[in-house]
């Protein structure tokens, strides 16, 4: 199958890079690994941060310096920029897609504070903004005749030379490899917190799998140490609270009735907090009681109806016992805004790794990221498809992965592979995850390496080609413990405490490192890790160089 632009992923940046892909002559599709309405993009509540007014360059400045500081030194100034400069170019194009923001009763968009946010700036949808985006980004994909190929688990990338050429994608309805030829690709696969399993908002799928992909491909990782935990998610099921539930003035409070931190704080910061108390003995809870019926389910209808059906608990009334949990990733693939060092391949998203969040994310930026980033890949994608033709398909790598999918299927085995994967969660939170130190970590890579030993001798116990879940979940697997090893290698590096990266042993913020790590697979199994100067530390470096 040929398409001019293949743009992989479901999200808001997916939908957005496909949408202005798409012209009135050329082919594009977009393929998913599940069905199209299952995202990360579609579960985030709270809202998308921008300045309205674009003539109000007090606050777009602002918004930019609030980004830059909570990325902790190691943000990309230009690309900052560059996003909230777009943000209300972006909210006019969300808005004539259907997306229908909260408004006053004159008509103004509402806007709610966000954490680590000095203005309020954060459009929503009442608790379901980026719900309502992605319907409103889907419906105009369809209208506009983009190809959907939903239950695809993309392998590997196909390249030739310095170019890509397409995708090598296993067909999940039928278990077979498939081969879909384009000029351009677009990455944007979301992150891979959905790792941490049973500690962690994402869906037990969002396994880093297309970032494991680029490495085989020959591409960089970059910041991988930094993965940001949401600091209140519901303590059974890991539901996300929102953090407009905080933003419109919900308490947190300990076991002994005790607020201890600032609930607008950066997510790090509270994410500790809670941590530090449950540590302690102690339960954490958010409190809406104070706020009212009326107004949680004016502003806040989904978490209420939620604790209510998965806590039993009337958050009128009721505190709501919460938890910290993985929720969203910093790292990702090196980019230059959208582009990559493959010709012809460009990545956007939580994916990609273009230095807006840096050490930890502004919350309320992530939507616009994959809308503005998204937009930026799909409209580069297009020129590229139009400037250059097909480029030939290296059909000996294919052979590679059907003869690997055949392996899968060929024997029995003993082993369980979920539990390995509930394992690895487990041991990635309490080793890897919100505070750490060298002892964790080294005890978590040895048993990330065991991991990996025993994942390349499992397979099907059940034959049947036809939907097979299990053949996914190792190949799931398999990717999750690659990316894993590369967290742990990175956040060992990093010998320093910055932003969503806590290393108790050491606590301290250093101006060495004010760079970011690069992880590059040299082979199978072998990383090297390197550092990469951000464009600040440069240009300091440089403006010395020239006075000399």
């Amino acid at each position: 199958m040929i398409y001019d632009v293949i743009v992989v992923g479901s999200g808001i940046a997916g939908l957005m890079a496909a949408i202005e892909a798409k012209d009135e002559n050329n082919k594009v599709a977009l393929i998913s690994k599940s069905n199209v309405f299952k995202s990360n993009s579609s579960m985030a509540s709270g809202g998308i941060n921008a300045v309205l007014d674009i003539n109000n360059t007090d606050e777009i400045n602002k918004h930019i310096q609030d980004t830059f500081n909570s990325a902790k030194g190691l943000g990309n100034k230009k690309a900052i920029t560059y996003m909230c400069k777009q943000a209300s170019t972006i909210i006019e194009k969300l808005i004539e897609y259907g997306v229908d923001f909260d408004r006053d009763e004159n008509n103004k968009i509402l806007q709610r504070p966000f954490g680590g946010g000095s203005s309020n700036r954060t459009c929503y949808v009442g608790d379901k903004t980026g719900s309502a985006i992605t319907l409103s980004l889907i419906k105009k994909a369809r209208t506009i005749g983009i190809t959907f190929l939903p239950n695809n688990f993309i392998l590997n990338l196909a390249k030739y030379q310095d170019r890509v050429s397409g995708v090598v994608s296993l067909n999940k309805e039928t278990s077979q490899v498939m081969i879909y030829s384009s000029k351009s690709v677009v990455l944007a696969g979301g992150g891979y917190a959905g790792i941490y399993r049973g500690y962690s908002t994402n869906a037990p799928d969002y396994t880093g799998d297309l970032l494991a992909v680029a490495l085989r491909a020959g591409l960089c990782l970059k910041d991988m140490e930094f993965v940001q935990f949401h600091p209140t998610g519901f303590v059974k099921t890991n539901y996300l609270v929102t953090e407009a539930a905080r933003g419109e003035g919900g308490y947190l409070v300990n076991s002994e009735g005790n607020r201890f931190i600032d609930e607008l704080e950066t997510r790090d910061k509270v994410a500790r907090a809670i941590l530090k108390e449950q540590l302690e003995g102690k339960k954490v809870f958010i409190d809406l009681r104070h706020l009212g019926l009326e107004k949680i389910q004016q502003k806040l209808p989904s978490l209420y109806n939620a604790a209510l059906m998965q806590s039993g608990v009337e958050l009128s009334k009721e505190l709501l016992e919460i938890k910290p949990v993985a929720h969203y990733t910093m790292g990702g693939v090196d980019v230059n805004m959208t582009e990559s060092d493959l010709k012809g391949l460009f990545i956007c998203g939580e994916m990609a790794s273009n230095g807006v969040h840096g050490a930890n994310r502004l919350g309320g930026n992530s939507l616009l990221e994959g809308c503005v980033f998204g937009k930026l890949a799909g409209n580069k994608a297009k020129e590229f498809s139009k400037e250059f033709e097909y480029a030939p398909i290296d059909y000996n790598t294919v052979i590679k992965d059907i003869e690997m999918i055949d392996f899968i299927f060929s024997s029995d085995t003993s082993k369980n592979f979920n539990a390995i994967r509930i394992s690895l969660g487990k041991c990635l939170f309490e080793k890897a995850g919100i505070i750490k130190n060298e002892k964790s970590l080294t005890l978590a890579f040895d048993y990330i390496k065991y991991l990996r030993q025993i994942s390349y001798t499992l397979h099907c116990i059940n034959k049947e080609k036809n939907n097979n879940v299990e053949l996914t979940a190792i190949l799931e697997l398999r990717n999750a413990l690659e990316i894993s090893e590369a967290i742990i290698l990175s956040a060992q590096k990093r010998c320093e405490s910055r932003g969503a990266h806590y290393r108790e042993d050491y606590p301290e913020t250093l101006k060495k490192f004010d760079k970011s790590f690069v992880v590059k697979e040299l082979k199978k199994g072998f990383f090297k890790i390197s550092f990469k100067e951000n464009d600040l530390v440069k240009k300091i470096k440089n403006l010395f160089i020239n006075k000399e």
